[in-house]
């Protein structure tokens, strides 16, 4: 080979570097996206930690009342990590009337619900 088909033979080509360019593009792209599905993730998951709290509170203080809560609805609202959380506790007879089922729903700002927790209150 003389020095004229040796440097034609060096480097890449043009369609050479734009299909590398557009693999790498597409591999940023999805690396992107999963980095914004994991924030998602991470943000909705603080909302359900905040919610759990806020019904657990609620169902606490209904077991520390220590009386036979009446059937019924009743609006809540509660602050955790720095954000308001609306709530509904329905309390419901069962077939044995010395107790009531009661779920706490707890929903974001928007309404959205994100947690029911339920329990059993017996009579004292």
């Amino acid at each position: 080979m003389n020095v004229a088909q040796r440097s034609a033979c060096r480097g890449f080509t043009l369609l050479e570097v734009l299909v590398a360019l557009a693999v790498t593009a597409i591999a940023l792209g999805a690396g992107l996206r999963a980095a914004g599905v994991m924030t998602d993730n991470a943000q909705r998951l603080s909302d359900v930690i905040a919610a759990q709290w806020c019904a657990e509170n609620q169902l606490t203080a209904l077991r520390l009342a220590r009386s036979f809560p009446g059937v019924g609805d009743a609006d809540f609202s509660c602050e955790q990590l720095g954000r308001n959380y609306v709530g509904k506790l329905k309390i419901r007879p069962t077939l044995n009337p010395g107790f009531r089922r009661v779920d706490a729903s707890v929903a974001d700002e928007q309404g959205h619900v994100l947690l029911t927790l339920s329990t059993v209150l017996g009579r004292l």
